[in-house]
């Protein structure tokens, strides 16, 4: 307990940047994630290429990778210059939309293809039939799986640590700096994860899942 008392400031700190780091990322990733879905299955061709282009090739690239090159590769490209916490928002929103976009495309696939006809049955286009009749339902049948995957988002926060950000992974170098043992504050640092998961993220998709339960 007292690792965590006299370092308090480095615990509040890199946590209140894991926290931000975590709904930034997720909130963009949910965004693109569901675009991607949309062009997954969308009835153009080079739609559905551009899609699992973007899938395939981000999803199979390590994350500290792609970290690495917004944190060291982007800035010799010439473009505005961003901080080390903007590029690990943005590498981290990339790197999770992919697996968003496939846990959103499952939930769409459990969709009856007979709704998708009817809709366009009565003249509605792609986009309107996707928007307003397929992707409500398969919200409500993917919860878990998108939980699934915050989670992992949550834990990947971490590896921006190796980047600059002053996140909940950097607390041991900072400790190790201050000569305080590293064993009770790597024990702190995982005990705060699994309050963070079990304490907001399960009961929101408990409540989440609990209103959008589908009637079966």
């Amino acid at each position: 307990m007292n690792v965590l008392i006299d370092n308090s400031d480095l615990f509040v700190t890199g946590f209140k940047n894991t926290g931000i780091l975590f709904v930034i990322s997720a909130f963009f990733a949910l965004i693109l994630g569901t675009i991607v879905a949309g062009m997954r299955v969308s009835p153009a061709p080079a739609m559905r290429a551009a899609g699992t282009l973007y899938v395939n090739a981000v999803r199979n690239t390590p994350l500290t990778l792609i970290l690495a090159f917004f944190a060291l590769g982007y800035p010799k490209l010439g473009l505005p210059s961003i901080d080390f916490m903007t590029a690990a928002i943005i590498g981290l929103s990339l790197y999770t939309a992919t697996y968003v976009s496939e846990a959103i495309r499952s939930g769409i696939n459990t969709v009856s293809v007979g709704q998708s006809e009817a809709a366009r049955a009565i003249g509605l286009p792609f986009l309107q039939t996707l928007t307003l009749i397929v992707l409500p339902q398969a919200f409500r049948s993917v919860v878990p799986p998108l939980f699934s995957v915050f989670i992992a988002l949550l834990k990947n926060t971490t590896v921006a640590a190796g980047f600059s950000v002053f996140e909940s992974g950097a607390i041991r170098a900072y400790l190790s700096e201050r000569g305080e043992p590293l064993l009770p504050g790597l024990l702190w640092v995982a005990l705060i994860f699994v309050v963070l998961v079990l304490g907001i993220l399960t009961p929101l998709q408990r409540y989440l899942e609990k209103k959008w339960r589908v009637a079966r």
